[in-house]
């Protein structure tokens, strides 16, 4: 990197991590420093909860599963704005109604001390993990590709955000995610627009669009219904809405965002203000994916994205082999890119039965690129039977580090480390706040003082911070990034709905009932993650479905063995 990238990357940092600090000094008291004082504006709550959600991986990954699988994947979120509705309508008048600090002291105040521990243990282990998949995401893809030290770069980002987050709680949390917001936005809309102007001077814009469609990657929405396929319509809405509504209503992580809002409505508009932006906001991001597999239609690609990595096999007994599979994938780019080309001029003279028999061509050509590609990865395998040979997380950085200009390198890469921040510091903040309020205040110290809740806060939140520093320095990746955070998320809350489902809609439904119904139904997930080719998505339906109904079934049972013994 050049000197000037070093100076955006390190100023920018410097300057969000100074700014949380200062901004938010001096909390006096729990609630100033778990809850921000109530004080937070409609604006900073969305924006806070969009920085929270969008992590360096929605960055480093989104694009690179755009250029593999289109933009498909932006179906995931379609779900999303009918659940802020649900949460603004349902959860928020209660939890504020009821002045809690978490999610999970309604569901003691609802049903019982188990039930809330329960609800709260699984957002400790779930969110725990994705904390350090946060830190070691970004971290790994940088190391590999700027040749810097992981271990180093996993306590550079984590020791930054434990700076701020430790020293100023929520309110720093909110007051610098405005700022990584802006950075985050501005950085990728910016990367996009640069994007376009490496296209070809002879091919306009919506000449290169419908070359992207022809080769399938503007596959905006899919209608098969397919509940094995991650990405349709179907998944997206169904599984989408409630995997959304477990987020937004049950994750602490989410749900101290919106419990620093002023009022209600403030706390409202909020999570609608996120549920406009938020589809937008990926279709964005995914649609820079599509720009740079627009790139490399007329520009060679690499026959893999991690170049650091192939690298290291040209010092193995398998460079022939790979070197052999990279000249074979230059000599079919070569005649893919001359087709594409004809396909232009096919598009401009409008003769259909030509642009049929092109598109068929050039996407015949893509699948030998597919295949050789296919290839390399079984050689890299060989050579280095250890290394992640996924690398769809390397496609945007290595771009951005092969084709963009001095100074926005560094603002790219200010983005990555910003969004590992923001998501970060949301994580840290509320998995300090879950075990001081959930377990420390309502188990150990129940008559503790205002300062003593305040320092176990802020030694909880370091003690996690740390947690995911060691996490991540031990991870191995599961997938690609994007699937891995969402996996794991998929994994547990739909077992959190549908404790909160039942709490909030079914009142006949007791403490035992559904804490029994939540252990089968997080038991039965699990199980269906290991032995079955179900999509991740439909877990939070089966999980949430399953503790309505099988505490429903318990509740009837019991509920009638009562009355037979009475009678």
């Amino acid at each position: 990197m050049s000197i000037l990238d070093w100076i955006v990357l390190l100023g920018t940092l410097i300057f969000i991590v100074a700014y949380g600090v200062w901004k938010t000094r001096g909390s006096k008291n729990i609630e100033g420093y778990l809850l921000g004082d109530k004080s937070m504006k409609w604006w900073t709550i969305g924006l806070s909860i969009m920085a929270t959600q969008a992590s360096a991986i929605t960055f480093l990954s989104t694009p690179g599963q755009a250029y593999h699988d289109g933009m498909r994947f932006v179906q995931f979120y379609f779900g999303l704005p009918l659940a802020m509705v649900v949460v603004s309508a349902t959860f928020v008048p209660i939890f504020h109604k009821l002045k809690v600090f978490t999610a999970y002291e309604y569901l003691e105040t609802r049903f019982d001390l188990k039930t809330r521990m329960f609800g709260a243990l699984l957002f400790l282990i779930q969110r725990g993990l994705a904390a350090g998949i946060t830190i070691y995401a970004p971290s790994i893809v940088l190391t590999s590709l700027l040749g810097w030290n992981l271990t180093f770069t996993i306590i550079f980002i984590g020791v930054l955000v434990i700076i701020y987050t430790v020293s100023g709680g929520t309110k720093a949390v909110s007051q610098t995610q405005k700022h990584q917001m802006a950075v985050m936005m501005g950085g990728i809309i910016f990367a996009g627009i640069i994007v376009l102007t490496y296209l070809p001077d002879n091919v306009d814009f919506l000449d290169t669009l419908r070359v992207a469609g022809k080769m399938g990657k503007l596959n905006v929405v899919t209608f098969d219904f397919d509940v094995n396929d991650r990405y349709n319509i179907w998944s997206g809405l169904i599984g989408g809405f409630f995997l959304a509504m477990a987020y937004f209503g049950t994750d602490q992580s989410q749900v101290q965002r919106y419990l620093t809002g002023k009022s209600v409505t403030e706390s409202r508009f909020g999570l609608l203000f996120n549920g406009m932006v938020k589809v937008p906001l990926q279709f964005i991001i995914l649609f820079i994916g599509v720009l740079v597999f627009l790139f490399y239609q007329f520009n060679p690609p690499p026959i893999f994205f991690n170049e650091p990595l192939r690298k290291e096999v040209y010092e193995t007994e398998y460079a022939p082999s790979l070197k052999e599979l990279e000249a074979a994938h230059h000599d079919v780019f070569m005649k893919k890119r001359l087709k594409i080309h004809e396909l232009v001029d096919a598009f401009d003279t409008g003769d259909e039965q030509k642009i049929a028999a092109l598109s068929a061509e050039v996407n015949g050509l893509e699948d030998e690129m597919k295949k050789l590609e296919d290839e390399a990865v079984t050689v890299i395998q060989k050579a280095k039977p250890e290394a992640e040979t996924e690398d769809r997380d390397y496609v945007f950085l290595s771009f951005v580090m092969k084709h963009m200009p001095v100074g926005v390198v560094g603002l790219l890469l200010a983005v990555i480390f910003s969004a590992a921040m923001s998501s970060t510091s949301g994580e840290l903040n509320a998995l300090g706040s879950t075990t001081t309020i959930d377990f420390y205040k309502r188990n150990f110290a129940k008559e503790g003082s205002e300062k003593k809740y305040l320092v176990a806060s802020k030694v909880f939140t370091l003690i996690w911070g740390l947690l995911a520093i060691a996490f991540a320095a031990f991870a191995s990746l599961l997938e690609n990034l994007i699937q891995a955070v969402n996996i794991l998320g998929s994994l547990f809350y739909g077992t959190i709905l549908g404790l909160f489902v039942v709490a909030f809609y079914i009142p006949r439904v007791k403490g035992t009932a559904v804490f029994i119904a939540a252990l089968i139904a997080e038991a039965f997930v699990v199980y269906c993650f290991f032995f079955t080719e179900i999509a991740y998505l439909n877990f939070n339906i089966i999980g949430s479905v399953l503790v309505v109904v099988i505490s429903l079934f318990i509740q009837l049972i019991s509920g009638n063995e009562k009355k037979a013994v009475s009678s």
